[in-house]
């Protein structure tokens, strides 16, 4: 029996969402409400890739965006993709090869945690010492 979506943003005409599929993989969607003047109605549309993009080397997740840059949200958003890709990049740097330093997903689970944890303290006392600096001076 499929498990029902998980919906994860509805705003306006649009919704995001994911359901698990027989894989055990949750891929993504979008759901969009056409204007009647295009026929009414609701479309979804993939957000991952298939069979059928591999072999038309179509790299939907580059190509296809679930917030479009029309979205009210998109610049608010949009911003904020340097900070996530570098610490997404700040991440992989520590894996040796490319692999996790723990195995089975609780403990990468709690490694992520502790990661991420790690960087907030180091960014709390950069910018403390920052304000330090300010307050001499």
């Amino acid at each position: 029996m499929q498990k029902p979506p998980i919906w994860l943003l509805t705003c306006g005409n649009q919704s995001l969402r994911t359901l698990q599929v027989e894989s055990g993989l949750y891929p993504w969607y979008n759901d969009y409400r056409l204007p009647e003047h295009l026929g009414g109605g609701q479309i979804s549309v993939r957000l991952h890739q298939d069979e059928d993009d591999r072999r038309r080397k179509f790299n939907r997740t580059e190509n296809v965006r679930p917030i479009p840059p029309s979205d009210p949200d998109f610049p608010r958003l949009y911003g904020r993709r340097n900070d996530s890709e570098s610490l997404n990049r700040s991440l992989e740097d520590t894996l040796f090869l490319g692999m996790a330093h723990s195995l089975g997903w609780r403990r990468q689970q709690v490694e992520m945690l502790g990661w991420a944890l790690m960087v907030n303290a180091l960014t709390l006392a950069r910018h403390r010492a920052a304000e330090d600096l300010e307050a001499a001076a």
